[in-house]
């Protein structure tokens, strides 16, 4: 993400919150399709990260339309929100690779499975990516 954006940049991250939760969302599903043999428990935390980040996405989707509806103009008040919305969004982020990563190094059948690790490790980095743009913004709005 390029950070010339300025004052529009807080409406920048939830075009790239939008597209990332997306993403993880999404990823919830590669993982259980690539390791058809993944242990249950996993499968139970993907079904419910899946749930987690779709409703974060629908968080995302519904801040982006106000803030359309308000004429990009952003009140403080919307302003703080957006910027809870985006650590929220990052911690969210940062405990989905924790769990990809224990996918990862803690499944007999990932171990067993190098295009599972390889699919893992193109997911925690994509994620991270976001985890990125995200703090280089929180920081950036720091006083």
């Amino acid at each position: 993400m390029q950070f010339y954006y300025g004052p529009q940049m807080p409406l920048r991250i939830l075009d790239e919150a939008e597209f990332w939760k997306h993403q993880e969302e999404e990823h919830t599903l590669v993982i259980r399709a690539l390791v058809p043999n993944l242990e249950e428990e996993y499968v139970e935390a993907l079904e419910e990260w899946e749930a987690a980040l779709s409703e974060t996405h629908k968080k995302v989707v519904r801040f982006i339309e106000t803030v359309a509806r308000s004429g990009y103009q952003l009140s403080q008040a919307l302003q703080q929100q957006v910027m809870q919305l985006v650590s929220f969004s990052l911690q969210q982020s940062l405990q989905f690779i924790n769990l990809c990563q224990q996918i990862k190094t803690k499944s007999k059948a990932v171990s067993a499975n190098q295009t599972a690790k390889a699919v893992l490790d193109h997911i925690i980095r994509e994620s991270e990516y976001f985890v990125g743009i995200s703090q280089a913004l929180l920081y950036q709005q720091q006083p």
